[in-house]
């Protein structure tokens, strides 16, 4: 599935490369990114549900410091209101409650879900940003410009929330990986 979206996500740039950049209405800029959103975060997301990808970055990386610090910038961001918006989409109180599950295990997965998640959406941000530039390049600013707005919202929001899950739990989770 992986390969697949990012076979589609290829075929969608050079499609959209080749068009002229006045040609595309506000709707079918919209419409653009938000596809090139979807199916390169797919490609990478399809990707950690099949292997353990946040394996390739350390696990210092993922220590999470400064948790206050962090909270303040988040709130500074809006990211209230993105998990607002989670929370009454995708992440009803119902299925939460099935992410983490209070026990020893529990913590572990948890930890590990917000590792592989954290990862995905770092390297769907990267690459998104990759081929928003690549439209920068060609002269498509406003497809660069709406491109990024949905990898914004779509990849950034979820890394620092991710990281706001992982320090309540995570001296925790260490202490029941050393014993």
């Amino acid at each position: 599935m992986s390969l697949f979206m990012g076979y589609q996500t290829g075929k969608l740039v050079l499609t959209l490369l080749q068009l002229i950049p006045e040609q595309f209405s506000l709707a079918g800029l919209i419409a653009a990114a938000i596809a090139t959103n979807l199916l390169a975060t797919g490609a990478v997301a399809f990707m950690g549900f099949a292997l353990p990808t946040s394996r390739l970055l350390p696990a210092s990386y993922y220590r999470v410091r400064q948790a206050d610090r962090l909270k303040k910038w988040y709130s500074l961001m809006g990211g209230q209101f993105f998990r607002k918006f989670l929370l009454l989409t995708f992440y009803r109180k119902e299925k939460g409650k099935k992410y983490f599950n209070g026990t020893r295990e529990g913590i572990l997965a948890f930890d590990h879900n917000t590792r592989q998640s954290e990862f995905g959406h770092l390297l769907a941000l990267l690459l998104i940003s990759l081929i928003a530039g690549a439209f920068l390049f060609y002269g498509h600013i406003y497809l660069f410009g709406w491109i990024m707005v949905f990898n914004v919202f779509l990849n950034f929001y979820p890394i620092p929330l991710q990281r706001l899950h992982r320090s309540r739990t995570q001296k925790l989770a260490e202490r029941i990986a050393a014993a």
